[in-house]
């Protein structure tokens, strides 16, 4: 089982990124995907997730309207883009595999099944 994260860097405030994650060895459809992020000294925050089984996604309110999570079924991939991207944002990005129907209840605190080497992602002048 592999999800692999990838698209972080450097950006300045207001800019955007786009996250890419390729997960490998799994059925895919089987599960929600989900994207966290961790900075040393906080809490595990999820900002996005998204479920084949319901179409539902997950967006808490620090990055609805900002963040935009997608998917490629036949490529196995989940995107993240994000954009108005501000220093807050800054953290190190996971993508996450969950065994579960819906992104309804998501949060960084459901216990993923798989997750990978995240990304590094900082917002900087």
């Amino acid at each position: 089982v592999q999800l692999q994260a990838s698209g972080g860097g450097l950006v300045q405030p207001g800019g955007s990124l786009r996250l890419s994650c390729a997960a490998s060895g799994f059925t895919f459809d089987d599960y929600a995907i989900g994207w966290f992020r961790q900075v040393p000294g906080n809490e595990r925050e999820g900002v996005s997730c998204i479920s084949s089984n319901d179409g539902s996604t997950y967006y808490p309110d620090s990055v609805k309207g900002r963040f935009t999570i997608s998917e490629d079924n036949a490529k196995n991939t989940v995107y993240l883009q994000m954009n108005s991207l501000n220093p807050e944002d800054t953290g190190v990005y996971h993508c996450a595999a969950y065994s579960m129907y819906s992104c309804t209840y998501y949060s960084g605190s459901v216990i993923p099944d798989y997750w990978g080497l995240g990304t590094l992602v900082t917002v900087s002048s």
